[in-house]
């Protein structure tokens, strides 16, 4: 315990969120630290971590709210890389965001069309690479299909089914497709693809999730009980500060979709 005191003073520059504290240089050790902390104190690390452990759980006890866990990546680089599970999080998030951009609009214009996936014999393609996609006016959108006239068929069935509420006509190698009247009916049938494309997002979020806890648990005979635990609570908090974002984002789209 002695020990533990004494290495402890140097260690809050450690707890930096950003990497800003490990170009300044770490704090060397005390003298009685069995390493310095470049070369990792553990004992010192452990202390630390019990120690913010401890103070969570008297701030519940005391029926305070809890203490946001912010353990510095660099610390734990080791075990897991908090930097990358973060960047996943963020990929689901921005994934989300275009979803919503390029599928989920009530007004219908030619880029809405452009990453539709049609299934050819050759693979899957977004539509804009096998045709050309213009506006002629407000309620019509052409498709020109003359580059992959093979194509056609499976373009229209793509647009038909890409939950879009689009009829497309098909006339040769040119595709007409009639941009529908927004009714209420067709807003809200929009809404609910937005709470569709939400819940998948945080299966994807969770997937992250599971990975990031079953690397960390992989370390449980290197590391404390205390050190997984912290661990798997700051991933935990990752993940539900990015479902709030994913919240607030399907908040948002449907209140522009019901107007």
């Amino acid at each position: 315990m002695a020990l533990a005191l004494r290495c402890l003073r140097p260690l809050p520059a450690l707890l930096l969120p950003s990497s800003s504290a490990l170009a300044r240089g770490l704090p060397r050790a005390p003298r009685a630290c069995p390493a310095p902390l470049l070369e990792g104190c553990r004992q010192c690390v452990q202390q630390m971590l019990l120690s913010r452990q401890l103070a969570t759980k008297k701030a519940k006890g005391k029926g305070q709210s809890q203490a946001k866990v912010n353990i510095s990546a660099a610390l734990v680089e080791d075990i897991i890389n908090l930097e990358e599970t973060n960047e996943d999080m963020q990929a689901v998030i921005k994934a989300l965001k275009e979803d919503f951009s390029r599928n989920l609009s009530v007004r219908t214009s030619p880029g809405a069309l452009d990453h539709i996936t049609v299934m050819t014999k050759d693979g899957k393609f977004p539509l804009n690479q096998l045709g050309q996609i213009s506006q002629k006016s407000p309620q019509l959108m052409i498709v020109n299909m003359t580059n992959f006239p093979e194509s056609t068929a499976a373009a229209a069935k793509a647009i038909r089914e890409s939950g879009m509420n689009l009829n497309p006509e098909v006339d040769g190698t040119v595709i007409r497709v009639p941009v529908p009247k927004v009714t209420r009916e067709h807003r809200e049938s929009l809404a609910k693809l937005a709470k569709q494309s939400t819940n998948k997002s945080k299966e994807a979020l969770r997937k992250v999730r599971n990975k990031s806890i079953t690397q960390v648990k992989k370390s449980k005979n290197k590391v404390s009980e205390d050190t997984i635990w912290l661990l798997e609570k700051q991933i935990q908090q990752m993940t539900d500060e990015a479902a709030a974002e994913m919240d607030k984002l399907l908040a948002a789209k449907t209140k522009e979709l019901l107007g």
